[in-house]
């Protein structure tokens, strides 16, 4: 008989829920892992008021049941805000219970927020076994807070898309927001002016109904689009465009590489480390006119678009999908399995307890 895997838990969000945390959730599960079974924990899903509250019991409940800390570890992913407590507090509990933990960050403006709240941050990743973190930058800052020994800097994974004849499209992805850039794509939509055949297509949830113009030549806002929608538009788009003003490493990013588009984002968070030497274009945000020539030469240049989309693809195999990005994920949870106290702190498998 197979002797029974462990199991890692992901603690957080799952299925159709906005964010690129629930996809990295989701591209988790999805994944045949070589060592581990994957077990979710649901701590929220994007609701508020009681429901949110009944959520979280619920998650403590799970961690407050779960047995065996050597055939278990326990992955709490947390972002910047409210949400950080709530589910440090989960990662808490899962520590005192003798459980190896990996704090998985994600925010956009993560760094920001453990400057602001230094205290709250070295207190909850002090109970993380192990900090896994996106950018250089977040794991600069943590390391100011926790030993350096314990922060990993993993990137953000995407399965492949399935491939697809590629169409006159342009693509955004992810909430309609200032912070997003829409504003800004916008603009530089009208700059670029004709639309030579092309259409831009901008997905996502309407967060800031001002962005939106009453009316755009050759673009739709086809408002909350499920995930599957979104993956199979970029697979028949030429071109994805995210011009982020705060960010740390988009899902989209690199789900736009995985499925050969030409890229064009602004460099803030990780974007210009993922898009380096060539993989895509990166702009200063904020900045329209050069959005707008960026989109120009992209539509215009077929030749120049089909090489920045291949030299992306190509440094997303290499770097960034699953199969490059999760057996190193898995390594660092049977290290977790194996050692589980933090460094310098006695497991109670250790002490004999």
């Amino acid at each position: 008989m197979t002797a029974q895997r462990p199991v890692a838990w992901h603690v957080g969000r799952q299925g159709e829920v906005a964010g690129g945390m629930t996809q990295v959730v989701n591209g988790y599960l999805s994944w045949p892992f070589e060592f581990f079974e994957l077990r979710v924990i649901r701590s929220r899903d994007g609701s508020r008021g009681p429901r949110a509250w009944w959520l979280f019991l619920r998650a403590c409940l799970a961690v407050l049941t779960l047995s065996e800390p050597r055939r278990n570890i326990v992955i709490v992913h947390l972002s910047q805000g409210g949400s950080f407590l709530r589910e440090g507090l989960l990662l808490w509990l899962a520590r005192r219970r003798g459980f190896g933990t990996v704090a998985h960050l994600h925010g956009s403006s993560f760094v920001a927020f453990a400057q602001r709240r230094p205290g709250l941050v070295r207190w909850v990743l002090s109970a993380a076994t192990r900090v896994l973190v996106l950018s250089e930058a977040t794991r600069a800052a943590v390391s100011k807070l926790v030993p350096a020994c314990r922060v990993q800097l993993v990137p953000n994974a995407v399965p492949p898309g399935a491939e697809r004849p590629k169409e006159k499209l342009v693509v955004f992805g992810g909430g309609v927001t200032r912070r997003k850039g829409v504003d800004v794509l916008v603009d530089a939509w009208r700059q670029v002016g004709g639309n030579r055949g092309w259409q831009l297509v901008v997905a996502g949830p309407v967060v800031d109904a001002d962005v939106v113009p009453e009316s755009l030549p050759d673009a739709l806002f086809p408002g909350a689009t499920p995930h599957a929608e979104l993956m199979a538009l970029l697979e028949r788009s030429s071109i994805a465009v995210l011009p982020s003003r705060d960010e740390a490493m988009p899902m989209f990013i690199l789900e736009a590489m995985a499925r050969s588009n030409c890229v064009i984002s602004t460099d803030v968070g990780s974007i210009s480390f993922v898009l380096r030497e060539g993989r895509g274009v990166v702009l200063p945000a904020g900045d329209s006119a050069a959005l707008a020539a960026a989109l120009r030469r992209a539509m215009d240049d077929a030749a120049w678009r089909a090489a920045v989309a291949q030299t992306g693809r190509v440094a997303f195999d290499g770097e960034f999908s699953a199969k490059a990005v999760y057996p190193r994920v898995e390594e660092i949870w049977r290290k977790v399995l194996a050692h589980p106290a933090p460094q310098g702190e006695p497991s109670k498998l250790q002490r004999g307890t």
